[in-house]
């Protein structure tokens, strides 16, 4: 296999006459600056009339109600500070794969692995797994040097059967792909759609490829493998594994070489990449460390059967939508100006099916475009999870220190001269996807991806950043992959109260990015401080939500009146905010629609998941309980669907995080209208016009929540139990309000 190093001979610099790849700073940097500079002021006055009126109180009420304002506004301000770091420099990249293909030689190309993980057959359909592996199976790179690593965290023989009919079905679907040259190598995706000539061979394909889903999906319906589908000894060998004792907390390693391309050729005779599928061995008694664990397995497994000197993660519902993804990354990796220190090269993520106008927000721009852009000006991207092309040496120490792993098999440089059926090397797999390998070694804490939060992703990106690591952000006009987005509500707020409690995590670690990621990569630790923070954005959420509100039921002002000085603070730092942000989103090609409905997933998220992952994270810290690696189911409902293209919002189930929510909802409805007649009988227009101006706002966020309340009769509306407990907590705050105010 191709080591990087063995690149440095035909290797040339992006700035020679044919370059590799361009960088080229955004224009707006300058406006950036200067509006961080009038805003900054802005805000420092803003601080300051909290203080003001703090000394100032005369009861505890009031007291309380001014202290609650200015912890709230002094985690927004840190928060936009440390957003800051993303507006200093950011850049757009460009490369040009076509110079590449004229200074090297497909045979000096490096070896490719590729990871893909799943872990439950029945949230991540089988069928869906084994398409995203054969659109990467079927890049536009030499065959020989693409090894796919399929790892079955859930242990199930119905994966393993999925990815047995997949090998077989490889050495049709590879070579339709490099005759009919098409860009779309999920077969899934590509016969769903219509931007393709039918032919008899087309037919033929679908054929054979329907024919594969439906033995894939009745093995899943029936959950079991039945011998009619066991074709030959070898296969009932693997099946065999499976024995009454087999859980998927508690079994034994199972790796099985699918396909090997020292031997295995295409319909036509080509050769066809590796294909392996790992099971690491699972114990009750000893910890596994989640989706962290099961990359670190695969790094090892991989280090002994090929040891390519590029990893790419991939989650098993991401699709490749560009065959020449891999030349992408070459013109980085094999550019002497760039890879001496880069650790690795991040897609963005980009969801397919997803409505006209996201009304989940499931694009996540801010953060999968918008911040990378940011990132991208200093020491490069975070690691998404997925979408990522590591440099393997990165694993193991910084760039000028190197750690030696136990073994010289699972070194980086280390030459694997064996078939990957040869006993010795399977015998040595096994071993080091062992539950108990990583005991006494460095795993988890110096090499491989990191352990210690539930965010595996972001936390090994953090830390190999801080060990002196550069990476890129590659952003080019064809989206490299494209993945499922979750189509209901609580799939999307099970998923981010996840995501809070790993940031947490990493806040509270002694890695904390507020104190050693600052003090070791300063503005780049300010960055990745923004995103371990993001759960803290539940403190004013929630204040805003209520506080404000209440008070305008009791007709008190809480804000500046209309004719002071301090009004024009509080409109400039709420108007500037909102229409900075809008910018940015139109001028990355999104649309007024899609920004509305991501600020109002904002304010959703700061009373749901951000709140509830962070109680339970305090509870969790406490020993009160534990967090779990919940996975985010992949099936989709035909109901759903339909209403999710209808952009109709999904609630359904009883969440306690849609309590929150629904109370929210109730008080600034009631809190409008309120005001509004106050304001029509003249009380006090002046002093309550912010506080009305903001129920308003608010108000109009909640429209979906109001129409899931009252108006929906369907499966997704609010449930009746949601509804009913929300209404009674929202008379206990306005009861309590009469105490505060």
């Amino acid at each position: 296999m191709g080591s990087l190093k063995e690149c440095t001979g035909t290797t040339v610099s992006a700035t020679q006459a044919l370059p590799l790849h361009t960088l080229h700073p955004l224009r707006r940097t300058l406006f950036n600056r200067v509006f961080a500079s009038v805003y900054a002021c802005a805000i420092l006055a803003l601080v300051y009339h909290h203080v003001l009126k703090l000394f100032n109180c005369t009861n505890v009420a009031s007291f309380s109600v001014t202290l609650s304002f200015l912890l709230s506004d002094l985690v927004l301000a840190f928060m936009w500070v440390a957003t800051q770091s993303f507006h200093m420099r950011p850049v757009h990249r460009k490369e040009y794969p076509e110079n590449l293909e004229k200074v090297m030689k497909p045979s000096d190309f490096p070896a490719l692995d590729v990871f893909i993980c799943t872990a439950d057959p029945y949230k991540e359909p089988p069928i869906n797994v084994v398409n995203t592996a054969l659109s990467v199976m079927a890049y536009d790179y030499p065959k020989e040097k693409v090894s796919v690593y399929v790892s079955d965290d859930g242990g199930s023989a119905l994966t393993l059967f999925a990815f047995m009919e997949a090998a077989k079905f490889a050495s049709h679907w590879l070579l339709f792909c490099r005759e009919k040259n098409i860009m779309v190598r999920s077969p899934d995706v590509y016969f769903s759609t219509s931007d393709h000539s039918w032919c008899s061979e087309t037919e033929k394909i679908k054929a054979l490829y329907e024919s594969m889903k439906f033995r894939v999906e009745h093995v899943v319906e029936t959950g079991k493998v039945s011998d009619e589908y066991i074709n030959g000894d070898e296969e009932r060998e693997a099946f065999n594994k499976w024995t009454a004792g087999f859980t998927r907390q508690d079994h034994p390693t199972v790796i099985q070489v699918l396909l090997e391309n020292s031997k295995d050729r295409d319909i036509t005779g080509h050769l066809l990449p590796n294909l392996i599928y790992v099971s690491r061995q699972k114990s009750k008694t000893s910890r596994h460390n989640f989706k962290a664990g099961a990359l670190n397995t695969l790094l090892r497994v991989s280090a002994v059967m090929t040891n390519a000197p590029i990893v790419l993660t991939l989650d098993c519902d991401m699709y490749s939508n560009d065959p020449k993804t891999p030349l992408r990354v070459l013109c980085y990796v094999c550019d002497s100006a760039t890879r001496s220190d880069l650790a690795y090269i991040q897609f963005p993520q980009r969801f397919r099916g997803l409505n006209k106008n996201d009304m989940y927000a499931s694009e996540i721009k801010r953060w999968f475009e918008i911040n990378l852009l940011g990132f991208d000006g200093l020491k490069g991207p975070d690691y998404l999870g997925t979408g990522t092309f590591f440099c393997r040496p990165a694993f193991f120490g910084d760039p000028s220190t190197f750690i030696s792993p136990e073994i010289p098999q699972l070194h980086p440089n280390h030459a694997v001269d064996k078939p990957l059926k040869c006993p010795s090397i399977l015998s040595l797999a096994h071993q080091v996807a062992g539950c108990n390998y990583e005991n006494q070694t460095n795993w988890g804490s110096k090499i491989g991806f990191r352990y210690g939060s539930l965010v595996e992703d972001y936390y090994t990106g953090y830390r190999l950043h801080c060990e002196g690591w550069r990476s890129i952000f590659c952003h080019p006009e064809r989206p490299a992959f494209y993945g499922d987005a979750p189509i209901a509500l609580i799939d999307l707020i099970n998923q981010n109260k996840r995501w809070a409690i790993g940031l947490l995590e990493v806040t509270f670690s002694k890695y904390s990015t507020l104190t050693f990621g600052i003090r070791r990569i300063g503005l780049m630790g300010l960055s990745y401080a923004h995103y371990s923070c993001w759960p803290f954005w539940a403190i004013p959420a929630t204040v805003y939500a209520f506080l404000p509100q209440l008070a305008l039921l009791k007709g008190v002002s809480i804000f500046p009146k209309v004719s002071e000085p301090w009004f024009l603070f509080y409109s400039f730092l709420f108007i500037g905010a909102y229409a900075k942000d809008c910018l940015e989103f139109i001028l990355e090609g999104s649309t007024f629609r899609k920004w509305w409905n991501d600020q109002r997933i904002w304010m959703i998220r700061g009373l749901t998941c951000l709140l509830f992952g962070s109680i339970e994270y305090l509870l969790k810290s406490f020993g009160i309980s534990a967090s779990g690696f919940n996975l985010t189911s992949k099936v989709l409902d035909d109901e759903r669907s339909k209403r999710y293209e209808q952009e109709i919002f999904e609630f359904g189930v009883p969440s306690p995080m849609f309590v929150t929510l629904a109370t929210a909802a109730i008080i600034n409805l009631f809190s409008f209208f309120k005001g509004f007649l106050d304001i029509i009988s003249g009380n006090n227009m002046e002093g309550l016009f912010l506080q009305m101006i903001l129920a308003g706002f608010l108000m109009v966020n909640c429209l979906p929540i109001y129409e899931a309340m009252f108006l929906r009769i369907d499966k997704g509306k609010m449930p009746t139990k949601i509804t009913l407990i929300s209404t009674f907590l929202a008379g206990a705050l306005y009861a309590a309000a009469s105490l505060i105010f």
